[in-house]
Order: structure tokens, then C-alpha cells, then sequence
């Protein structure tokens, strides 16, 4: 066979034991036009998105990338927006078939199997190719809350705080640095939490626009207005400002110390 042939071919092995249209389809997440980031505590989780640059053309709607499955459960997405739409699509499908079959909603985990499979088969059919579209989705049930990573590979791992998207890595250095802080935090402390993650990729770019959502126990999925939005990003500054300074005063007396003993 001949070596471009693995490449066109999702279900034939390369002699390294790779399928290339596998890692084609995971770094069109990566190459995502933004990050989008996603924690949980023991009673909420959060997601946290980047909408992109401003067009040029004023007319155009921006594209959204937090959507909402049920009054439970929402998700975020990074990657190709048409694979996004679809198993957008799916879960609420598969959503409301439960609701109508059992009057109920739907577990987390169950969902999350279901797209797994669905994923999966895209990924060992010749006629099909793998979703280019990476998922956080959040929801809540009850056992609680939950946040779940789907990737191309078919891969869905749960998660307390993850990112994907362009520059993701930056904002996952911040969530490995506070990961143990995270179960007990309270909703506004998770916020601001998700906020200075998603600053973490921000690099030099200009006119993004931060989108955040929310769902609890005694709270359903939404996105949060303007408004709302922009009070959190404050207060993540102040908390920013806060650290720096304690950090710094520590620093000093760290300082001093090493100074007299010597």
C-alpha cells in the first residue's frame, strides 16, 4: 500500500500503528479559533468560552460556542462548527427521547455514552470520517455535577477543570496550579476561577469577547448575560490584584528572613 494511502484511510492502521485521520481530526480542535475552558465544584460547574474576533462584516451574527441541550445539561465546543451543530443535535434528540420514554431527564453518564459510540463509529467506517470538534459538556443530575470531555478519538473523560481549543495549553497550566481548590469553591469564587484560566490564552488579541454559562443543583443551565458576564470579570481582576499582593508581601518576608539568618 502505497504511504499517502494511510492518510486517506480511517480504517487502516499506518505501520507505526497510527490512524492519521484520528490525529488530522484532534488537531482541528487544537487549531480552534479559541480556547474554551470548563470546572466543576461539588455543586456547580462552569464553562467558560472566547468568542472570536469581531468581523468584519457588522451584519454577520457571531457564532455561538456555548449552546444549551436542556434545562440541565449545556455544552461548549472547539473545532469545526458544522460537526459541532450535529452532535448538538444528537444529544438533544437523545434527551428528549428519554424525557419521553421515562418522564425524567436524562443521566450525564448515559448521555455521554451514547455520544461516545456515536463518535466512535466515525472513527472505524470507510465512508465516514471522524468529527473534527472537540465537547465540554456540563450538566447536572443526581449524582451531582458533572463535566465531560469528548474528543475525535471518541475519548470522554470526566473531568474537575479542562480546556480545549487554540492555546489551550496556557489555560491549563492556570487549572493544574489551582486544581485542588476547585471542589469546595462556591459559584462565584468557580467563575472567577474559569475567568482567569481563559485570560491565560488571551496573549495580545484584541476584540474577544468572553462568554460564560453556568448550571447547579438549584440552578439550570444558562448562559449569562452581558452584563452579568462583565461583573465576574471584574471581580476576577480584584482577585488577581489580591493574590499578587499576598504573593508579594510573601516574597518579601521570605526575603528578610533569608537576609537576617545570613
Amino acid at each position: 500500500m502505497r504511504r499517502n494511502r494511510y492518510d486517506n484511510d480511517c480504517t487502516v492502521f499506518s505501520p507505526q500503528g497510527r490512524i492519521f485521520q484520528v490525529e488530522y481530526a484532534m488537531e482541528a480542535v487544537k487549531q480552534g479559533t479559541t480556547a474554551t475552558v470548563g470546572l466543576t465544584s461539588k455543586e456547580y460547574t462552569v464553562l467558560v468560552s472566547l468568542q472570536g474576533p469581531a468581523a468584519a462584516d457588522t451584519s454577520a451574527l457571531p457564532q455561538r460556542k456555548i449552546l444549551s441541550v436542556h434545562p440541565k445539561l449545556g455544552l461548549a465546543f472547539a473545532g469545526l462548527v458544522p460537526d459541532a451543530q450535529i452532535l448538538h443535535s444528537h444529544l438533544c434528540t437523545q434527551c428528549l427521547t428519554y424525557n419521553l420514554s421515562y418522564i425524567g431527564e436524562m443521566p450525564v453518564a448515559r448521555l455521554m455514552t451514547g455520544l461516545a459510540i456515536k463518535m466512535q463509529a466515525h472513527t472505524n467506517r470507510n465512508e465516514l470520517r471522524p468529527f473534527g470538534v472537540g465537547l465540554l459538556v456540563a450538566g447536572h443530575d443526581s449524582q451531582g455535577a458533572h463535566l465531560y470531555q469528548a474528543m475525535p478519538s471518541a475519548a470522554v473523560i470526566k473531568c474537575r477543570a479542562t480546556a480545549i481549543g487554540a492555546r489551550s495549553q496556557l489555560a491549563l497550566r492556570y487549572l493544574e496550579r489551582h486544581w485542588n481548590a476547585f471542589e469546595h469553591c462556591s459559584k462565584e469564587e468557580l467563575i472567577c476561577h474559569g475567568i482567569q484560566a481563559i485570560r491565560g490564552s488571551l496573549a495580545q488579541e484584541q476584540n474577544l469577547e468572553i462568554k460564560l454559562a453556568i448550571v447547579g443543583a438549584a440552578e439550570e443551565f444558562r448562559i449569562c448575560d452581558a452584563a452579568e458576564t462583565q461583573k465576574y470579570i471584574e471581580m476576577s481582576k480584584r482577585l488577581d490584584q489580591e493574590v499578587s499582593s499576598v504573593e508579594a508581601l510573601t516574597e518579601e518576608e521570605t526575603e528578610e528572613q533569608t537576609t537576617s539568618e545570613t
